[in-house]
């Protein structure tokens, strides 16, 4: 089946594919936590400070929430292969604040924080998509549907809010920066997106055992998924609009159990 449920159910019936998946999307959420835990760190905005350490804080859970579906299956981690490390390629792009600066123990400019927000308001888009497509597909797995549909009501919250700081600083006067920053940002994500997203299901194929036909046709969806992003998609990454979850990363009184 070429279905995006066909996929991902065989995805998840198979240990070393399974296996697979689950280091990616840990090793990216662990990498999330690190890089957003230092931002808040540095951010001397006390209004932005607890959203963005609440991120950080998401982040890691998530990666816990992966890593814990392995061990369910009696599986441990895999190292991820540079070609599908979708954090590290976006920072060879020069997208988001490079780790020589999150080490540096400097106080956020304005200029860092637009290029922090802008960032994650391009990743996250994809992340809410991801998961959404996830958690239609396997929401209801008795195994990992309860994490997955966590990981996507975050992923929204997470949207939301930088939608919410991105239009606050562009009624400070930032609207022109930001957008520039934008537009370079998601011509950069879609493109490295094709690029990771072609080198797992190559090496799903591989691990799965589909036919040289198959690898060519999943191939051919996604570099179509990329002209599609390219040509019309972009503004979807770009455009900044009041999100209907109002506030979603603001102080909440307990924090759901995983």
């Amino acid at each position: 089946m070429l279905s995006p449920r066909g996929i991902f159910q065989e995805i998840h019936r198979n240990d070393e594919a399974f296996r697979l998946f689950c280091s990616i999307a840990a090793k990216g959420e662990s990498q999330g936590g690190w890089e957003n835990g230092r931002i808040a760190a540095l951010v001397s905005d006390p209004g932005l400070a607890p959203k963005v350490a609440r991120h950080g804080a998401d982040e890691e859970k998530h990666g816990r929430i992966f890593n814990a579906m392995l061990r369910r299956r009696g599986l441990d981690p895999v190292d991820v292969p540079p070609e599908m490390d979708y954090c590290i390629l976006l920072e060879r792009q020069g997208i988001g604040l490079a780790h020589e600066r999150l080490c540096r123990d400097e106080p956020m400019t304005e200029v860092d924080i637009v290029e922090y927000l802008v960032h994650s308001r391009v990743t996250e888009q994809r992340a809410a998509e991801d998961m959404r497509i996830l958690s239609r597909y396997l929401g209801g797995e008795p195994d990992i549907g309860r994490g997955i549909r966590m990981i996507c009501d975050d992923e929204e919250n997470h949207l939301a809010y930088c939608h919410e700081e991105l239009l606050r600083l562009s009624a400070c006067g930032c609207e022109i920066d930001i957008g520039r920053a934008l537009r370079k940002t998601a011509r950069a994500e879609i493109k490295v997106n094709r690029d990771v997203s072609l080198a797992v299901m190559d090496r799903m194929g591989h691990l799965l055992g589909w036919s040289p036909g198959r690898r060519l046709a999943l191939k051919a969806g996604i570099r179509l998924a990329y002209a599609y992003d390219r040509l019309f998609g972009t503004r979807r990454m770009v455009e900044l609009r009041p999100p209907k979850r109002v506030n979603a990363m603001g102080p909440r009184l307990a924090e759901p159990r995983t």
